[in-house]
């Protein structure tokens, strides 16, 4: 089994009057199958209401199912004997850091969660350390987190989470607060950690150049799974994103519209380079012939 799996999930926001009789009920995950191995990188998309923020949470253990099972580590996250366990296992940052760094010192805030857990002093430094110089921000250690930008006072949130040690990050849109260099601070700081230190990573964002990068790419809609692939197979398949309410990368969406009009492209262009590269024999060819 992988690190993370759902089974059947069903997930019900209810709404009650003052006297606790059910208003509404609202299925925001509707039978949800779905398995993320160790070590993978995986992004999910969806337009607002898909339900991917409340699959976050649940996997957090923030929720728990109304109906079905998640699996954390081989943990059944209602088990509320291993909740902690659960939460050291998979942690979680926020779309805005504001509402996860409490410390006055960067230093304090990161050491934070080990601390709460019991971690032993020495060894919380240990991990301060590392976390901090894992996601390149060690040289701020002693500064007020009030004085980092956007994109820095994320990473000091994902320090905090690494301190913890983690196995697994679910990150829940947490660019959508920042500018342009904020966020390639922040995605670029992600593939680090997935990549050299091996932490599986659950992206949840609606940039859809963020997702380009990733192992795979899940794409839910009213609560279910219903795109899983390779990002070059899901940015294929264009009329069915579109069909979801979701954009494609800008360069995928051009290769799209001249494929359209018939010039012969490949299918699943998903960078600059490798629409150049299949323009260059075409525009070749033109030439020539003219």
């Amino acid at each position: 089994m992988g690190i993370v799996k759902a089974a059947r999930l069903v997930y019900e926001y209810i709404r009650r009057d003052e006297e606790e009789t059910i208003e509404e009920v609202n299925r925001a995950i509707d039978g949800l199958d779905l398995e993320i191995e160790k070590g993978d990188f995986v992004a999910v998309l969806g337009h607002n209401g898909s339900g991917k923020s409340t699959l976050a949470k649940h996997i957090n253990g923030l929720l728990l199912p109304t109906e079905g099972t998640v699996w954390v580590g081989n943990m059944d996250t209602r088990d509320e004997e291993h909740i902690w366990d659960v939460r050291k296992t998979a942690g979680m940052v926020f779309q805005n850091p504001d509402n996860q760094i409490i410390g006055n010192i960067v230093e304090e805030d990161v050491g934070f969660g080990p601390e709460n857990i019991g971690v032993p002093t020495e060894e919380i430094w240990k991990r301060v350390d590392e976390s901090l110089k894992a996601v390149g921000m060690d040289a701020y250690r002693l500064q007020s987190p009030n004085k980092l930008s956007g994109g820095q006072k994320q990473r000091v949130a994902i320090a905090g989470v690494m301190a913890m040690r983690p196995e697994c990050i679910i990150l829940d849109e947490p660019t959508a607060m920042l500018d342009p260099n904020g966020r390639k601070e922040v995605i670029k700081t992600i593939h680090e950690l997935n990549q050299s230190e091996g932490i599986t990573v659950l992206l949840i964002t609606h940039y859809m150049e963020e997702a380009v990068e990733a192992d795979r790419i899940v794409v839910m809609d009213e609560g279910k799974v219903v795109m899983d692939g390779k990002p070059r197979e899901i940015f294929s398949r264009v009329k069915e994103l579109k069909h979801y309410g979701l954009d494609v990368p800008q360069v995928t969406e051009l290769a799209f519209e001249l494929k359209e009009a018939g010039m012969p492209l490949p299918e699943g262009i998903i960078s600059r380079e490798e629409l150049v590269k299949a323009l260059l024999p075409l525009l070749k060819q033109e030439k020539t012939g003219q």
